[in-house]
């Protein structure tokens, strides 16, 4: 049958009111048109969907299965009705990830396009991005996606973005600042410890590079941002971190960027957003991040080169196999 949403509104304000009376005073009807509004609803579909007695509205085994999807029915609907009506809002982003300084990628791929409008916030970190998305106050989100904590499981979709080579950065002190390029094993025998500009425990790369070479990872505290950062490697010249190589650090600061290698440590950036979301700009948005992704070339990777933690190193081997 094809659904009335004039009816499944009727409904859905008896279920939720549990009351004919004031369910017909939420809609601005008598509450005789109410009672037919469902009455031909239930005849439609074959099932009673509310059961009346003198205490008030009661959902049947029938209506508590009707009821979320109807209420998904009328929120579609609305929303097609908005998309008619007016034009499309600017598409809702969120980044994290700031050290690292996520708008160097998504940056561009949003002014590929200038005519389609976009607004970006900050979210403090992967968690806070994904539960505004579950929410629907978000349309996507930017940032390495890491598996620290459930994100929705069927609920939102991703696609890597970017691989990003990430340097070493230690103090001129540093008995290694004077090599052109460093190893992971090099770090770890020298003794070096690599610096967490935060909680380890809230920096799965770092975390995931440091248990894979048996290098000792340190603990910084809170995120205090760039400077803050380089002040502490200046202040303890046996420490080392790592950062992406497209963030230059300051001249006079102190400290060296060198690269790695053997493996070299990639740092993945992804989009996120919810599996159902149909914003007529979220696919011109990820068709640019593939468009531009292409032409500089930020998915080369070579296993037998490169490093990425397994997370990452999963997703991009399901996205492969999508696109071929």
């Amino acid at each position: 049958m094809d659904l009335d949403l004039a009816q499944v509104r009727a409904f859905v304000a008896a279920a939720e009111e549990q009351h004919f009376g004031r369910a017909a005073a939420r809609l601005f009807l008598t509450q005789q048109a109410l009672s037919k509004r469902i009455a031909r609803l239930e005849d439609g579909l074959g099932v009673r969907l509310l059961a009346r007695d003198r205490h008030g509205v009661q959902l049947t085994d029938a209506g508590q299965r009707f009821l979320a999807p109807a209420r998904r029915a009328l929120a579609d609907g609305d929303q097609a009705v908005d998309a008619a009506r007016h034009p499309a809002q600017p598409l809702r982003i969120d980044v994290w990830g700031h050290l690292y300084q996520p708008m160097r990628t998504l940056g561009p791929v949003i002014e590929a396009d200038p005519s389609r409008p976009a607004e970006v916030g900050q979210s403090r970190d992967q968690q806070a991005a994904v539960t505004a998305l579950l929410r629907g106050e978000l349309d996507a989100a930017f940032g390495r996606v890491h598996p620290a904590r459930e994100i929705g499981p069927g609920q939102l979709s991703s696609r890597i973005v970017r691989l990003e080579p990430a340097d070493a950065v230690l103090a001129d002190g540093h008995p290694l600042a004077g090599r052109a390029q460093l190893t992971p094993d090099l770090l770890r025998g020298s003794g070096s410890e690599l610096y967490c500009p935060a909680a380890v425990g809230r920096l799965d790369f770092l975390a995931r590079f440091a248990r894979s070479f048996g290098v000792t990872a340190r603990d910084g505290g809170a995120n205090l941002g760039l400077d803050h950062l380089l002040e502490r490697l200046r202040a303890e010249p046996g420490t080392f971190t790592l950062l992406p190589a497209e963030i230059a650090v300051p001249a006079g600061a102190g400290v060296r960027q060198v690269p790695v290698a053997g493996p070299v440590p990639l740092y993945a950036w992804s989009l996120i957003w919810r599996g159902q979301d149909d914003h007529p700009l979220l696919r011109a948005l990820l068709e640019r991040a593939v468009a531009l992704g292409r032409q500089r070339r930020w998915l080369d990777h070579d296993p037998a080169r490169d490093w990425l933690p397994a997370p990452d190193l999963q997703s991009l081997s399901q996205q492969t196999r999508a696109r071929g």
